[in-house]
């Protein structure tokens, strides 16, 4: 079986990425009302990002991948917004993910957000993989940002590493 690239990254470069984000959505003119962060890969980013945008931050949790890491028929709501209607009708959201792979998770999410009518909508990734996207921005979306693009290669985030000083290494070995 052929090994899989793995591209792997510290908090230090996440931290730097999401700066990078905020900075370019605030000089686009968009202010949002809220973050909303899909877990659990967005938490991190979407805190991250409200230290540079100061907006409350809503959850959802969507589950798209099994325990093998493969691709279920269609993304599932594991947690929604309370209230959703007051908290986001009329509103202006800014939808975090730490990545756009397949765009699935992302499609699934942003139509269900735009049935409650918000008055403006923008997505927020820290990576986008260069790859054919099985998903679609929905028409209504204004924009989307992305804090770097990469190969299809599997993501080592920080916050999934079981020994964050063999990630630290393994990030500085790939500079």
């Amino acid at each position: 079986m052929e090994e899989v690239e793995k591209h792997y990254f510290t908090y230090n470069d996440i931290h730097r990425t999401v700066k990078k984000l905020a900075t370019e959505i605030q000089s686009s003119g968009f202010i949002p009302d809220v973050i909303v962060a899909i877990g659990t890969g967005g938490f991190i980013p979407a805190r991250i990002l409200k230290t540079f945008i100061s907006r409350p931050i809503l959850t959802v949790g969507l589950s798209y991948y099994d325990e093998n890491n493969q691709p279920k028929a269609a993304p599932e709501k594991i947690q929604w917004i309370d209230e959703v209607e007051t908290k986001l009708k009329d509103k202006k959201i800014l939808l975090v993910d730490e990545v756009d792979d397949s765009r699935v998770t992302l499609e699934y999410c942003l139509k269900e957000l735009l049935s409650h009518k918000p008055s403006e909508m923008v997505v927020a990734v820290l990576h986008n993989k260069k790859k054919e996207k099985r998903g679609v921005i929905p028409e209504g979306v204004a924009g989307y940002f992305a804090g770097e693009i990469l190969e299809d290669e599997w993501i080592c985030y920080p916050w999934d590493a079981v020994d964050i000083d063999e990630q630290e290494l393994a990030a500085s070995k790939q500079r």
